[in-house]
């Protein structure tokens, strides 16, 4: 495990991965049913989240935008456009909710969204997502936090059938469905919150929605409290659980810092059997254990070999360094789009906080690169293998349907990358 370098080197960022708060929040929004994300600046940085979350999921993304210029930023701070926007929006659909974040511009002049809020009479929740601060991690568990701070109602009845997932922003649709469907096989109710395995999961509806559609409702929202065991996943998750727990004392509460490999799901898979107080998981789980078992030993000896570079955000870095470190692959370079407490004790030889310069600059570190679509363009240069994880991935399809996680995630991801250093090796032109 190697020390984290924290410090900036360089006074910007060169081929960033880093993703904003505001996209965060935008996705987390659409993790809502018939939830309007309304992006409080200007119309590009909206227009850039709609074609950038368009492009990735090649599905079409409502979002709605206050149309903040720097004039008006300054003259009114846009408090205006706030109360005007959110009357155009009702006038058109019926969101079951509004989701009002803000961006750099309106952070910058100070707007005051909270106070303009509580003068808006239509169910609303507010966060401040300013974009030269955090990343796409920090602004999905803000929203989601403010989901449960501003909507769920508190209570003292305690549901031990019911379990709140708390899944952190790198889990694709497919991911947050495997994870509900695992725990609900022991006999709970699963509810997750942002839930977009309903919402952005690729399946074709009926017709082409002004709104999100699926995703966890409303009303869903404001029930939280009573759940008997919430569950988080990822780090930057834990705010968000302490904001249900002051909901309800009586909630217990169980964090993961991520759930990908055999470790991470067996320890999953104890918690359930003790709150159930079952002896055995059903058939189908024990199964793909056993295959990941096998996909462990069957992918060693490529990835033993394999020198591994990882980017991304932190709680993806947490869960895929140690499912590659598992089946014996050498992480040697992990780049995090910003600081976390996930970084401390990364399986890697070296973690910093980074860009895609670092990795150029690493290049002879490394052998095969996990990363989002930007690093595909430096692994077919330098003759690197390559394996498309995160935000964006512009250049394949079935993004939504990626699936990582648990026994039978595990054993996909693996084959994949063991097969991707494999081809790598065989290509011309490699060392």
């Amino acid at each position: 495990m190697g020390a984290v370098s924290r410090k900036p080197v360089k006074p910007l960022q060169v081929n960033p991965i880093r993703l904003s708060q505001p996209l965060g929040a935008t996705l987390a929004f659409l993790g809502v049913d018939r939830c309007m994300p309304l992006m409080h600046g200007a119309q590009g940085c909206t227009s850039f989240a709609k074609v950038y979350f368009t492009r990735h999921f090649c599905e079409p993304i409502a979002i709605q935008t206050t149309a903040v210029t720097d004039i008006t930023a300054v003259l009114d701070g846009g408090d205006h456009n706030i109360v005007a926007a959110v009357r155009n929006v009702t006038e058109k659909v019926a969101p079951a909710l509004i989701g009002l974040y803000t961006t750099g511009l309106t952070e910058t002049k100070g707007d005051d969204i909270r106070g303009v809020a509580s003068q808006v009479e239509y169910p609303l929740v507010w966060v401040n997502t300013p974009d030269f601060e955090g990343g796409l991690e920090s602004g999905w568990a803000l929203a989601a936090r403010m989901l449960i701070e501003q909507l769920t109602a508190p209570t003292q009845a305690v549901d031990d059938n019911k379990v709140v997932l708390l899944p952190h922003v790198s889990l694709q649709p497919i991911e947050v469905e495997k994870l509900k469907d695992f725990i609900a096989a022991y006999g709970f109710e699963v509810l997750a919150l942002p839930d977009l395995s309903t919402s952005l999961d690729g399946h074709l509806g009926e017709k082409q929605s002004t709104l999100s559609s699926g995703g966890i409702s409303v009303e869903e929202i404001r029930a939280l409290a009573d759940a008997g065991l919430v569950i988080s996943v990822g780090a930057s998750m834990l705010p968000c659980a302490r904001a249900l727990q002051a909901k309800n004392p009586a909630i217990r509460h169980h964090h993961f810092p991520h759930l990908l490999g055999l470790a991470a799901t067996d320890a999953l898979a104890a918690l359930l059997l003790a709150a159930t107080g079952r002896e055995r998981p059903v058939a189908d789980i024990v199964r793909w254990r056993q295959r990941l078992q096998d996909a462990l030993l069957d992918c060693h000896f490529a990835l033993g070999q394999t020198r591994i570079l990882v980017a991304g955000e932190p709680d993806f870095l947490a869960g895929a360094c140690t499912l590659l470190t598992e089946a014996g692959a050498k992480v040697e370079i992990a780049i995090a789009t910003v600081d976390s407490p996930q970084l401390d004790g990364l399986p890697a030889g070296r973690v910093l906080v980074g860009d895609l310069e670092d990795a150029e600059d690493l290049r002879d570190g490394f052998d095969l690169i996990v990363g989002n679509g930007h690093v595909e363009a430096l692994a077919h240069r330098h003759h690197k293998g390559v394996v498309p994880r995160g935000f964006p991935d512009w250049e394949t399809l079935g993004n939504q349907l990626k699936n990582d996680v648990l026994y039978e995630g595990g054993a996909y991801f693996l084959f994949e990358v063991a097969n991707a250093a494999e081809q790598m090796r065989r290509e011309p032109g490699h060392p």
